[in-house]
């Protein structure tokens, strides 16, 4: 799991369904995102400090891997310790032309006779949305507070959408949203 927005949303989603959580990513705790992992009840592991292999040894075998990171040899590496019968679900978009080198025929052999699946997703349909809507109100209710912590930086009308392409990458945002009219 990553702890980038969409990492954080799926960390939500299940620990709303009392799943055993560990989240990772590339900063060390403690900054915003590895707080918020954890007040979901997710376990943080920073990767500068506990590498993906290292993390299955000691929390694993993982049953599900939603990885959400945009570094494809996270994906390779995710690919090599996912468990028995485990499902790994590519939800982020790579660019460039990275190359790496991974033991193929390893992993080719592990998913054969581990019965494992590996999916790729980018969007949803209407029920999709409406089950993600649910999911923010529960949150809302176990987690007061929580969203409003993801949601970092709101930017006040549509006539001020540059302001929030403006904040994409920068260090700190989590979620930049553009408030059409205020909440009541």
């Amino acid at each position: 799991m990553s702890a980038r927005t969409i990492g954080l949303l799926a960390t939500m989603g299940l620990s709303l369904r009392s799943v055993d959580v560990t989240t990772a990513g590339l900063d060390e705790a403690p900054y915003l995102n590895s707080d918020l992992a954890e007040a979901l009840g997710a376990r943080y592991i920073s990767t500068k400090d506990v590498p993906v292999a290292d993390a299955c040894r000691k929390f694993g075998p993982f049953d599900v891997i939603f990885e959400a990171t945009g570094y494809s040899p996270i994906a390779f590496q995710a690919m090599e310790v996912l468990g028995k019968n485990g499902v790994l679900v590519l939800s982020s978009v790579t660019g460039g032309h990275r190359v790496a080198e991974v033991p193929a025929d390893v992993i080719n052999l592990s998913f054969v006779l581990g019965n494992k699946v590996m999916v790729g997703t980018v969007n949803a349909s209407r029920e999709h949305f409406e089950a993600g809507v649910r999911d923010l109100a529960l949150c809302a209710a176990q987690y007061p507070g929580w969203l409003e912590r993801l949601n970092t930086h709101p930017v006040k009308g549509l006539e001020n959408f540059a302001e929030a392409y403006a904040n994409l990458g920068a260090k700190g945002v989590i979620k930049t949203f553009i408030e059409v009219a205020p909440f009541e």
